[in-house]
Formats: C-alpha cells, sequence, structure tokens
C-alpha cells in the first residue's frame, strides 16, 4: 500500500474525490441495474455489479498510466490522434451498430474483444487538448480570424459535423466547451460572435438538410426535437414519460431516502443506472444523498481550477480547464435533466453511471489533469533542494 502511494502522483484530493465517486457509484448501480437483469438478463444482478467493477478498474487503471505521462507530450499526441479521430467518426458513421435492438450509431463495435465503444467521447477530449495546443501556441501573437481558421476552426467543425448527426447533446457540449477553452486562451471576442454564429446557422441547415431527406438519418431530428419541444411545452412523450419516473423518484425519496436497493421507480425508469441514475440515487439516499454528490463535484470542480491556476506554462492551464471542466459541466447536465431543468440529453453521470466508454474517458481527463498537476509537485520538489545545501550535496554524492 505504501509502495502504492508513493507512486501516486498529482493532485491528491483530485484522487480521492474520483475514488469517493467510484466507491459511492457501486451500491446505485447493483441497484437500478436489476431491472435490466430481470428484463434481459436471466436474473443476474452481480453480473453488472461484476461488470461496473471491472470498468472502473480499467478506468482507473488509464488514470494511473496516463497521469504518469509528462503532459507536454499531450501537444504531439493531440496532432497525431486527429487524423484518427476523423477516420473512427467516418466509420462509426457507416458501421451504424446496434445495441439491444436500439439506434446506436455513436459506437463502433471492436470485433477482437468483442466490445462496443463511443468514439464521440474520445473525440471530445482529443479535440480538446488540441485547441489547448494551439492556444497555448499562439499566446504571444496576435489571432487573425483568417490565419486561425483553416488550423483551428476548420477541424472543430469537421468533428463536429462528424459527430452532430448521432449525437447532439455532444455535439452542443463540446462547441461550448471549446468557444469557453478559446476564450480563456485569449481569442477576440468579435471573432468568437462569428463562430457562434456559423455554427448555430450549420445547425439550421444540418436539420433543413435532415428533414428534406429524411432516408439519411431517420428518427434523429425527429428525436431532438420531440424532446425539446415536449420540454417546452409539457406533451406526453417517452421523455416526458422518463421524467415523470424520475420526478417520482426524487419526490420518494424525500430527505433520506427510501434506504440502499429500496427504489421502486427502478423497475419503470428506462436507462436507471446510466442517464437517470442521479433520479435512483435520491430515491434510495434522499436528498442529502443527492447533495453529497454535488458537493464532490463542486470539490472535484474547486481542485481543478486550482490546478489549472498553479500550472507551469499557458498549454498547462488551458489542457486542464479544456478536459476538466466538462466532467463538471456533464454531471451538472445529467442532474438537471433528472429534476426536469434541461430536455432529455442521454448525458452519463461520470464515475457514477454504468458504461464502460464513458468511465474511461473520464478517468483519461481527470489523469490528463493530474499529469500537470504532478509537474507541479516535481517543480516544487526540485526548489526544495534547491534551497537545502545538505540536500544538493546529497544529490551530488
Amino acid at each position: 500500500m505504501n509502495l502504492l502511494f508513493k507512486n501516486i502522483k498529482g493532485d491528491r484530493l483530485i484522487w480521492a474525490i474520483s475514488a469517493l465517486l467510484a466507491i459511492f457509484s457501486f451500491l446505485p448501480v447493483y441497484s437500478a441495474a436489476s431491472n435490466l437483469a430481470y428484463i434481459g438478463g436471466a436474473g443476474n444482478t452481480f453480473a453488472y455489479f461484476v461488470k461496473h467493477f471491472m470498468h472502473l478498474f480499467l478506468g482507473f487503471t488509464i488514470m494511473y498510466g496516463v497521469h504518469k505521462i509528462p503532459y507536454r507530450y499531450f501537444r504531439g499526441l493531440s496532432i497525431v490522434m486527429m487524423p484518427l479521430i476523423f477516420v473512427l467518426l467516418i466509420v462509426t458513421m457507416l458501421q451504424g451498430t446496434t445495441i439491444e435492438g436500439a439506434n446506436a450509431s455513436r459506437w463502433i463495435r471492436i470485433p477482437i474483444v468483442g466490445m462496443s465503444f463511443q468514439t464521440s467521447t474520445l473525440a471530445a477530449v482529443v479535440l480538446l487538448v488540441y485547441v489547448a495546443r494551439y492556444m497555448s501556441k499562439v499566446k504571444d501573437s496576435k489571432i487573425g480570424f483568417k490565419a486561425s481558421f483553416l488550423p483551428l476552426w476548420i477541424p472543430v467543425f469537421l468533428i463536429l459535423g462528424l459527430i452532430l448527426p448521432s449525437n447532439f447533446s455532444t455535439t452542443a457540449i463540446l462547441f461550448v466547451m471549446v468557444v469557453i477553452l478559446v476564450f480563456l486562451g485569449g481569442y477576440p471576442i468579435r471573432y468568437l460572435a462569428v463562430i457562434i454564429g456559423s455554427g448555430m446557422a450549420g445547425l439550421v441547415l444540418f436539420v433543413l438538410v435532415a428533414k428534406a431527406f429524411p432516408d439519411v438519418m431517420p428518427n434523429r431530428v425527429d428525436t431532438w426535437m420531440s424532446r425539446i419541444e415536449s420540454f417546452s411545452n409539457g406533451e406526453d412523450s417517452e421523455s416526458d414519460y422518463q421524467i415523470e419516473k424520475a420526478k417520482i423518484a426524487i419526490a420518494s425519496g424525500e430527505i433520506w431516502g427510501l434506504g440502499p436497493g429500496k427504489s421502486t421507480q427502478k423497475n419503470f425508469l428506462p436507462q436507471s443506472s446510466s442517464d437517470f441514475i442521479f433520479a435512483i440515487i435520491i430515491e434510495e439516499y434522499g436528498i442529502i444523498g443527492g447533495g453529497f454528490l454535488i458537493l464532490l463535484y463542486m470539490w472535484l470542480l474547486f481542485r481543478i481550477v486550482i490546478v489549472a491556476q498553479k500550472a507551469d506554462t499557458i498549454f498547462g492551464k488551458l489542457l486542464v480547464l479544456g478536459v476538466g471542466l466538462p466532467i463538471v459541466f456533464q454531471a451538472l447536465i445529467n442532474m438537471a435533466v433528472a429534476v426536469e431543468l434541461f430536455p432529455v440529453t442521454g448525458q452519463t453521470l461520470p464515475l457514477i453511471s454504468s458504461g464502460g466508454t464513458s468511465i474511461w474517458m473520464t478517468c483519461l481527463a481527470i489523469g490528463i489533469v493530474l499529469s500537470v498537476s504532478s509537474k507541479r509537485e516535481e517543480i516544487k520538489e526540485r526548489e526544495t533542494i534547491n534551497d537545502n545545501p545538505l540536500e544538493i550535496l546529497s544529490e551530488a554524492i
């Protein structure tokens, strides 16, 4: 155990928060997965528990491995990964995987290991690292719109355009995160207004084309529009049914909750172990449990900002904010959907919801944040050695 802690670098509080979220997730996932087990899993609830444990184990292995990589290497890796991301997104669109009878065109199946992988989540991390690299590169020069359009915005819009047909919510969140990141990096606001306007115009054009040729992308645009309309008008729909069941679960939990495993709405609420797990958490653990979860995410946000503020380079600061903020942003959106403050998006609760890709990419992002903070620790250790003559002598010997 001492050897393990000795090899763990970076912000210890971020490690602790990540571990707390992971540990907290086991009972809700085990409880919420019971309906999946008895509907299509031969009644084996424990298998979902083991599956979730393996996803988290692999995720924390990724986190540990990534945090050992000096963060300066992510500059070059983002450039190398961009062409691969383009290829993966195109293959995903063409493959059009169906999972459990549902349209899952955002997933790609890996034949060798028999697993499915959501390529858009990996694309989001790589793209944000790429944007952080570009903004740090031009920090000391005057940023021109024409000069930045080809190296910055063309890759951004290409990736967003490849994700949009299958996953509108991820596209929207990623676009907002890119805009925030370039704004923090010093990109002129007048140019950002043009980019935002272009993005909205592109979305409208996409919807019109999809409506004109419905056979190309069946049901996708109609699904988005029905969710937004039902949210704004309160009309009955599948998403409205999900929200109603989520609100019943939340109301049933009250202050202290019904107790672990005692949720009743998990038997009626679709995606109770992933998209709507926050409602199950409140039903079983009450407002106290839900509030504790919110505090953990807010604590994570605070530590991410601290790590960014202490980073030794502009790239380090933007990198931490670029990959760290979306984790908390996604968590807030997931919780807002459960309480009907936001339309149904399909976004999972980071490190809590079941699902391998979400857990792995969250751990990848946290690993990058820890890599930046571990560099700060190395600098402090060197400064301590340089300030202590005995340490200098021992290092020389």
